[in-house]
């Protein structure tokens, strides 16, 4: 995407009453949109199509948003959007631990939608243009190791332990600040990318789930610990190494 280039919208809902309006409502706005009525139909669409920021609803006919979005974020690192009318708390958790990107209730005011996307993208870019001497360094702590190019995270015995994308984010939180304590909402700003009160319980969740891949005991954690009124701290000692060169 560059200035002369519109931004390319994949949006992704069963319903046409409100996909087709908004799709026009965006074409408007001077985004390139493509539309899809279904997940099957988006994947076809990614095929022969790279969009910038995909917008898609949770609820739909057989394989549902939640599920793309997995795919979406673990396969093209693609930011999401969801469009949805499910506003409970434990819905919004979920998305956002998948690796959403943002959360937007239905019915919404296209212009806000606008402003989240323009937002979206800027934090994109951001992140896309980090110094490339920066990835050449590797995390090491405890005999445990994490390449940020690859977003490959090793333990001990040199065996790859999977991660999602968001305890991706956590953790390179979490190694860049070792033995400082982080609330939930510095948490939530470094990971998201914006403070979300609402969602306390997305970090306490994602926590949980790093735990279980980097700790012995969960119970009793020797890396993230929790400061009681205070949030979490990466407790071991951090450093960074370069990066052997290809032979």
């Amino acid at each position: 995407m560059t200035n002369d280039t519109p931004i390319s919208v994949l949006l992704v809902d069963d319903e046409p009453t409100l996909r087709e309006p908004l799709a026009e409502y965006l074409t408007g706005q001077g985004f390139a949109v493509t539309e899809a009525a279904s997940a099957p139909a988006a994947r076809s669409e990614l095929t022969s199509a790279q969009p910038d920021i995909v917008l898609l609803d949770i609820m739909m006919p057989g394989e549902d948003g939640l599920s793309l979005c997995r795919h979406l974020v673990e396969t093209r690192k693609l930011p999401v959007i969801f469009l949805t009318a499910r506003s409970e708390a434990t819905d919004r958790i979920v998305g956002l631990e998948l690796g959403a990107d943002d959360y937007v209730v239905k019915p919404f005011e296209p212009r806000e939608l606008v402003a989240r996307i323009r937002t979206v993208l800027r934090r994109a870019a951001r992140g896309a243009s980090t110094p490339a001497d920066e990835e050449d360094w590797l995390y090491e702590f405890e005999g445990w190791q994490l390449d940020p190019l690859k977003r490959k995270l090793s333990d001990p015995e040199g065996v790859t332990v999977p991660i999602s994308t968001a305890e991706f984010r956590l953790l390179r939180a979490f190694l860049d600040r070792p033995r400082v304590v982080l609330d939930r909402d510095q948490l939530l700003d470094i990971v998201q990318g914006r403070t979300a009160h609402l969602f306390d319980r997305a970090v306490d969740n994602q926590v949980s789930r790093l735990r279980r891949k980097v700790e012995a005991d969960t119970r009793n954690p020797q890396f993230i610990q929790t400061v009681r009124g205070g949030g979490y701290r990466f407790a071991a000692d951090v450093r960074r190494s370069v990066r052997s060169a290809p032979e």
